[in-house]
């Protein structure tokens, strides 16, 4: 489980790919020397597990569906990624509940400074859009946002300068291709009202 607040930025140094998984190297990562094999980190918002390490680098395994799911696959080599390690018990929880359970992958539609902000808009997807409320929580590349509005093939985040200057988010082009995570709560209600409903 993760918060969405981005703890570091690593880059994307290799990506192997074999028969049923892949070796996604992530290197220049400041807590590197203390990750243990078999612990979680958010990669762009993609919960991976950790299967080596150095001071500086990390390589963790990833299935061939998570590639193809959602951008990782896609990314070039030397690319910079939003990181965070899993949440521990005792830490305060300052984001939302982050799954690192890529939903759909979305097109970034138009970014529109505004004084100190920058409003992102991007692409709905079919799938999550009944997941989507606006004031309500999104994951971004890992990274823990608040729609501040929303249409029915777009909507919209904004975000402070801390999250421009911490995350890879205020770098985006028009037509990059980022991960969404909808609220795991959202989630939850939509398959118990489909079951309510089938009942009926």
């Amino acid at each position: 489980m993760f918060t969405g607040l981005i703890e570091a930025r690593g880059t994307l140094s290799d990506l192997r790919r074999h028969d049923r998984s892949a070796d996604v190297t992530i290197a220049d990562v400041d807590f590197a020397a203390d990750l243990r094999r078999g612990d979680s980190v958010a990669v762009n918002g993609v919960c991976l597990t950790v299967l080596d390490h150095t001071d500086t680098q990390f390589t963790a395994d990833a299935m061939p569906e998570t590639l193809a799911r959602t951008t990782l696959g896609a990314l070039p080599i030397g690319r910079t990624v939003n990181l965070e390690r899993a949440l521990r018990a005792d830490a305060r929880l300052g984001g939302h509940i982050v799954q690192g359970h890529v939903d759909a992958v979305a097109a970034l539609v138009s970014r529109t400074p505004v004084s100190d902000s920058l409003v992102l808009r991007f692409a709905l997807p079919g799938e999550i859009a009944d997941l989507l409320v606006a004031k309500g929580s999104i994951a971004i590349d890992g990274v823990s946002l608040t729609v501040s509005a929303r249409d029915d093939d777009w909507f919209e985040v904004s975000l402070i300068p801390q999250t421009q200057a911490d995350t890879d988010l205020g770098a985006l082009a028009v037509g990059d291709q980022v991960n969404l995570e909808t609220d795991v709560l959202a989630r939850h209600v939509r398959q118990l009202l489909a079951a309510t409903a089938g009942g009926a």
